[in-house]
């Protein structure tokens, strides 16, 4: 078990990992007529991000031997804050998309890094709180930079903010190495895995665990995406009033994970997983029962409830399916197909909706949960089979 100063500093970590998230979105109206750039941009930038993110992932067990949890996290948490504040410096499209590089690199390690460590060294609900707090940062980013822009500041001072603020983190992360460096958390990263992604795919239930976890990813951030959308065009109701809707989406994800961690002290990880399923399409359901608006958006929140336990336990049980040696290298090709979902998986709905129409929305997204769930179940049975065998 971690001491609980290491934990409130692992907890610091994903505020500041949430915290630039969600502010490419909010800022890009006002960052586009700036910097003089194409009202699609934002997704060249994100995509770009999302890219480097990936590369940084698969290669965050080799890093971890090399640097340790703790100083490749305090590293990685300043190579953000310096990339917010050259996004807060930018006079012009292409340097934007120079400053994407760093912090998708810088955000993959923490990410990757942070998540095997917690699994390794914590109870479960710890997870779920985990993620929960990479919530609360990607409410806060958006608050910041909307703060910024009432009293007359700019898109750039927004990001600037945030900026210093992950230097403040990183300030802090680097002051306390010390906390990491107990012989026996030292002596385990150093005799992880650094495994090729081929070599993790060749562990017993990997393939099917790996495209379990692109399509959750796939799930949240297609709904995500499109769902006020789908409530302002398939169920006709106001542009504020989806958008809200939308809003609650990430809310009820957040919340959910509150909530989850108090269920993880009773459930085991891959009973909050189907409980996540279960919800998830259940939400689905709601949204294409043509009752009115409400019920679509209250079907939107349940999504978001039913999506908050899924990721933190898959990933809370990575080392029990492949083997704790092999946990790092694991993770790491889990956030790259993580990031493969999130980035490809809503344009290829966008592109379905402009030929079906986004009433497909529901449909997509329970097809995509159904596949999610037997991939889940072939993992799992794979796994045990594995276990009992040896």
């Amino acid at each position: 078990m971690v001491s609980t100063a290491l934990l409130v500093m692992i907890y610091l970590s994903f505020i500041s990992l949430g915290l630039p998230d969600s502010m490419l979105g909010s800022a890009w109206p006002a960052m586009n007529v700036s910097l003089n750039a194409p009202l699609w941009g934002a997704g060249l930038v994100q995509m770009l991000i999302s890219f480097c993110t990936i590369i940084s992932s698969l290669n965050s067990a080799k890093l971890i031997r090399r640097f340790g949890t703790g100083k490749l996290t305090a590293i990685s948490v300043a190579t953000t804050a310096l990339a917010l504040l050259g996004f807060s410096l930018a006079k012009n499209y292409a340097f934007l998309l120079l400053m994407a590089v760093p912090l998708g690199l810088g955000a993959g390690a923490v990410d990757a890094g942070l998540n095997n460590y917690v699994a390794l060294h914590c109870e479960a609900k710890h997870m779920s709180w985990l993620h929960c707090f990479w919530g609360v940062g990607t409410i806060i980013g958006p608050m910041i930079l909307s703060a910024v822009l009432r009293v007359g500041g700019s898109w750039a001072t927004g990001y600037r903010a945030v900026g210093l603020i992950q230097c403040a983190v990183s300030a802090l992360l680097f002051a306390t190495l010390g906390m990491w460096k107990r012989g026996n958390i030292q002596q385990e990263e150093h005799g992880a895995k650094a495994l090729s992604v081929w070599e993790v795919l060749s562990l017993p239930g990997a393939k099917a665990g790996m495209v379990t976890f692109l399509c959750y990813c796939a799930v949240e951030s297609t709904l995500g995406l499109w769902g006020a959308t789908y409530i302002s065009q398939v169920r006709g109701v106001d542009e504020a009033t989806a958008a809200s809707f939308g809003a609650m989406f990430y809310i009820g994800i957040t919340v959910g994970r509150a909530i989850s961690g108090f269920m993880a002290m009773k459930l085991l990880p891959k009973q909050m997983v189907r409980v996540g399923q279960t919800l998830l399409a259940l939400g689905c359901i709601f949204m294409m029962i043509p009752a009115g608006s409400t019920l679509s958006g209250i079907g939107l929140v349940v999504c978001g409830l039913g999506c908050a336990p899924i990721y933190p336990n898959i990933i809370q049980d990575t080392p029990v399916n492949y083997g704790a040696e092999n946990s790092q290298a694991a993770i790491g090709v889990q956030m790259a197909f993580a990031y493969v979902g999130s980035t490809f998986l809503p344009s290829i709905f966008g592109a379905l909706a402009g030929v079906g129409g986004y009433g497909l929305l529901p449909y997509f997204a329970i097809g995509i949960c159904v596949l999610m769930t037997v991939l889940f179940g072939i993992q799992k049975k794979i796994v045990e089979t594995e276990v009992k065998t040896n």
